[in-house]
């Protein structure tokens, strides 16, 4: 498909997604919304993707939402649009292949918020982040006050967002937002050889990571550990597993198929 507001490049098994608004510091509006969704669509279902990276074009990863959208929107039009972005943003998080940002600089409001619906983030050691909507008179919308307090606990996430504070990328770190952090110069390379090292492995097996960590945090430990161990028994079933297996014993590296 040809974007107007995205890049969509595949090399070596990893699907780049760029979202393409230098100019407007790459903010998201309705349609580079349906666009993202359009992408990630995309990666899953085509046979050459085995995993997905997030950034954006230029100094910013995602400044947030278009405010030139939002100020006018009447209060059913705004839920409206929340719903939206949730339902978009929840397919990179639920995507059974595994999907990192890639922070390349600024990831405020909704592009924090799609940061965070990524299963990991690289961030750049210039980048900002935070959830700014209180200085707006809003809350964010597309999953904030959920996603923030699950990784870096509920005090910290309120103080975030009831200041509207921006942080470094030194910060998100320390407090779980993000998962490693580089060098500009090193933030691409960085994080394609660490979603290299994770593509290297069984795909059914990731998909089964991402989906029982998933649904195991919406539920007790008891029925988390009953969504594991049915994991664990159908991939004992698979080619792949086999294959794993058999490798590990023969000393040598698997060649693992997804059956």
């Amino acid at each position: 498909m040809a974007y107007q507001f995205l890049t969509f490049d595949v090399v070596d098994r990893i699907a780049t997604i760029t979202v393409n608004r230098p100019d407007k510091l790459n903010a998201l509006n309705d349609a580079t919304i349906a666009e993202l969704g359009v992408a990630i669509d995309e990666a899953i279902a085509r046979d050459d993707v085995a995993g997905v990276i997030l950034t954006g074009a230029g100094r910013s990863f995602v400044a947030g939402a278009d405010i030139s959208e939002l100020a006018s929107q009447s209060p059913l039009e705004a839920q409206r649009r929340a719903r939206a972005g949730q339902a978009i943003f929840r397919r990179f998080e639920t995507s059974p292949k595994p999907t990192i940002a890639a922070i390349n600089g600024f990831a405020l409001g909704g592009g924090c918020e799609l940061a965070m619906a990524c299963h990991l983030r690289v961030a750049n050691d210039k980048a900002k982040l935070g959830q700014p909507e209180a200085k707006l008179g809003i809350v964010p919308g597309y999953g904030g006050t959920q996603r923030l307090p699950r990784l870096i606990g509920r005090g910290a996430a309120l103080k975030l967002l009831l200041t509207g504070d921006m942080i470094d990328a030194a910060e998100a770190y320390r407090l779980g937002l993000v998962d490693q952090v580089t060098t500009p110069e090193a933030l691409i390379d960085t994080t394609r050889a660490l979603l290299t090292s994770m593509i290297a492995n069984a795909p059914l097996a990731l998909a089964g990571c991402i989906e029982a960590v998933d649904r195991g945090l919406g539920v007790t430990i008891e029925e988390g550990c009953t969504i594991e161990s049915d994991f664990f028994g159908l991939l004992s079933a698979t080619a792949d597993m086999k294959e794993g297996m058999r490798a590990f014993l023969e000393k040598r590296a698997p060649m693992f198929h997804g059956r």
